[in-house]
């Protein structure tokens, strides 16, 4: 069964081979349905998560407006006994309160560890089974996820390939092409539109041209984000999910220190090093050259670019 809705591909029942062979080679998002993900979509019920991992503490985001934005930190971290938290996420209105009495609840596990829920959230490991579409080698990180309703998340990339997997709830997901990163304003991997619904177009003029992907997640779908594919996230009910991030290039191309899967790959970090020296040497010459010069930079990165997608 395929269907298609806002230029988005839906594929049901699909086997490891199928993946990898008709799939993944594309480079483009899909969402997989009806694949057998454990007993987590059954179990996780508010009383089961609070029950099964008990009282131990967790770092959560806490932000007092629906709309979190991590390049101006309009939340603040706070610590919550988990099962306390599952409580407070998954209510509207609270009497016990941090910030305001509608605040929004995130929980993405942070830490100098690499996210694995097998080590941070074992008993819950256990009731999942993700799907195995990567060699195990390849595998990065399980980033275990609960968020209140009407939370939306920044529009961001990663550099690993991603599945996420919503296990309860319903979440919104509008993404973007790696080719349309010209019109998204982005500051390091993150995008400084907000609000991608109503973009404040006097701000951010190229915005519009940037294509946008849309599709709904269920529970039970499972959506395939590549690496480098723009991503916002809003989460329509309080939801339970879980992201697994593998290395879609050879293991030296990462950096070693990444601990988010968001560091930009070695070659292109010193890529971007070498471009920002030449464009500081560039500052020697008057106006006119500077312009003048960097156009044929642009030129010169972009007739690159032309003979690879060539072939």
């Amino acid at each position: 069964r395929e269907r298609r809705a806002e230029a988005f591909f839906f594929f049901d029942g699909v086997t490891r081979e199928r993946f990898l062979r008709d799939i993944y080679p594309r480079r483009k998002p899909v969402v997989l349905t009806g694949l057998d993900l454990g007993t987590c979509t059954t179990k996780w019920t508010i009383d089961y998560l609070s029950q099964a991992e008990g009282s131990k503490e967790v770092k959560i985001h806490v932000s007092a407006v629906p709309r979190m934005d991590f390049l101006n930190k309009n939340f603040v971290y706070r610590t919550l006994p988990f099962n306390a938290f599952v409580r407070r996420a998954a209510e509207v209105i609270f009497f016990f309160y941090f910030l305001t009495e509608d605040e929004k609840y995130y929980l993405r596990s942070v830490g100098e560890d690499i996210a694995d829920i097998r080590k941070q959230f074992p008993i819950l490991a256990e009731d999942v089974h993700i799907p195995e579409y990567f060699e195990k080698e390849q595998f990065f990180s399980s980033v275990f996820r609960i968020s209140s309703a009407g939370l939306q998340l920044w529009t961001h990339y990663d550099v690993m390939d991603n599945f996420l997997i919503q296990v309860t709830g319903r979440k919104r997901v509008v993404l973007y092409s790696p080719r349309d990163a010209p019109y998204l304003y982005l500051s390091g991997t993150k995008s400084e539109v907000l609000d991608v619904d109503n973009p404040d177009m006097e701000k951010y003029p190229l915005f519009v041209k940037a294509k946008r992907y849309e599709c709904v997640l269920e529970a039970g779908d499972v959506l395939f984000i590549p690496a480098l594919w723009f991503h916002n996230v809003i989460s329509e009910e309080f939801g339970v999910a879980l992201n697994v991030f593998w290395k879609h290039l050879p293991a030296e191309s990462y950096d070693k220190t990444d601990t988010y899967g968001n560091k930009d790959p070695m070659a292109a970090s010193r890529a971007i090093q070498i471009l920002d020296r030449a464009l500081k040497t560039l500052e020697e010459l008057p106006e006119e050259y500077r312009d003048f010069y960097a156009r044929r930079m642009v030129l010169r990165i972009q007739e690159k670019a032309y003979r690879n997608d060539c072939g």
